[in-house]
C-alpha cells in the first residue's frame, strides 16, 4: 500500500471518528450508549472516536442510523471556515424509497455535505409529490420556506397549508411528511438542525 493511500485512509478514519463523537455528544450519549444503540462493540466506537480502526460499511450505517444522520454525512470532511457551494452544484441527495420515478423530489444540499450543524436543502416536488406513506422521523428542528407553490405539512395529527413565502418550523423527532398542494411544482428551502426545539 502507497505512503498517500495510508494517509487517505488515515484521514477517513479520523473524519469519521470526529464526526461520531460529535454527533454522539450532541445527542447527551455516552458510547455505551451508543454502541448498545448501533449494535455494535464498546471498543469499536471508542476506537473510532480515537482516530483507529477500520469500521466495515455495515457498522458504519448501523453507527450512522443509531446518531440519526445519513452514513455518508460520517464520512464527508468537515466545512472549512468559509465554504461557498456555487449555484446548480449542490449535492443532489438520493431519491426516497418507495416513490414512483415520475413522483420523486429533486432535493440538493445547498450547504457543503460535511456540515453537520446546518443543512439547507432545497427540494423542488412535482405535481402529486407526497411522502405521507413514508414519513420522517430524526433528530432536529427544521425550518421551511416556500418559494413558489403550495406545501402541505403534516405533524403527527397536526396539518398546516403553506404558500409562497410562508414558513413553518416544527421538531423532526415527531413523524412529518410533505405534500405538493397544486397541480405545478412547488419548490421549498428547508433548514434542519440537529437540535431539537
Amino acid at each position: 500500500m502507497s505512503r498517500k493511500t495510508e494517509t487517505e485512509e488515515t484521514r477517513a478514519v479520523q473524519t469519521l471518528g470526529t464526526a461520531v463523537r460529535d454527533a454522539r455528544r450532541r445527542l447527551g450519549l455516552s458510547v455505551q450508549a451508543l454502541s448498545e444503540k448501533a449494535g455494535v462493540s464498546f471498543g469499536l466506537v471508542s476506537q473510532l472516536e480515537r482516530g483507529m480502526g477500520n469500521p466495515s460499511l455495515q457498522s458504519i450505517h448501523r453507527l450512522a442510523g443509531a446518531l440519526g444522520v445519513p452514513a455518508g454525512q460520517l464520512l464527508d470532511e468537515p466545512a472549512g471556515e468559509l465554504a461557498v457551494v456555487p449555484a446548480g452544484q449542490g449535492h443532489r441527495m438520493p431519491p426516497i424509497a418507495d416513490i414512483p420515478a415520475d413522483q420523486q423530489s429533486v432535493r440538493e444540499l445547498l450547504t457543503p455535505r460535511g456540515e453537520s450543524m446546518l443543512q439547507l436543502i432545497r427540494s423542488t416536488l412535482p405535481p402529486g409529490f407526497s411522502n405521507e406513506s413514508r414519513p420522517f422521523r430524526h433528530i432536529g428542528t427544521e425550518t421551511v420556506t416556500v418559494e413558489s407553490g403550495v406545501l402541505i405539512v403534516a405533524q403527527g395529527e397536526r396539518r398546516v397549508r403553506l404558500e409562497a413565502g410562508d414558513t413553518v418550523t416544527y421538531g423532526c423527532s415527531e413523524a412529518h411528511w410533505w405534500a405538493n398542494g397544486h397541480d405545478a411544482e412547488t419548490v421549498v428551502l428547508g433548514a434542519v438542525t440537529p437540535f431539537e426545539r
